[in-house]
């Protein structure tokens, strides 16, 4: 699954990690939750998903939820973010 119809995996990452180059705090995040093994990230991205939706979060702020679950995505995000 893609996070967004118009975006396909490469995209979304190098979104995501323009974002994180503008706001060190959003990379700080990033680096913690995308170097969690799987099962450990699917777990800690579940409860912000919860946390997001009653709160009525965009369905776009969801979307990227479940992409950083992928570990096609988190991998390849922590590598380019490198080490903190």
């Amino acid at each position: 699954m893609t996070p967004r119809p118009e975006l396909g995996a490469d995209e979304f990452v190098d979104s995501v990690l323009e974002v994180a180059a503008r706001d060190a705090s959003i990379a700080r995040v990033l680096r913690e939750i995308c170097g969690l093994d799987g099962a450990a990230r699917a777990s800690a991205l579940d409860l912000v998903g919860a946390h997001l939706r009653i709160h009525s979060a965009a369905g776009d702020v969801l979307d990227c939820v479940l992409a950083l679950k992928r570990d096609d995505v988190a991998r390849r995000i922590a590598e380019r973010l490198g080490p903190a």
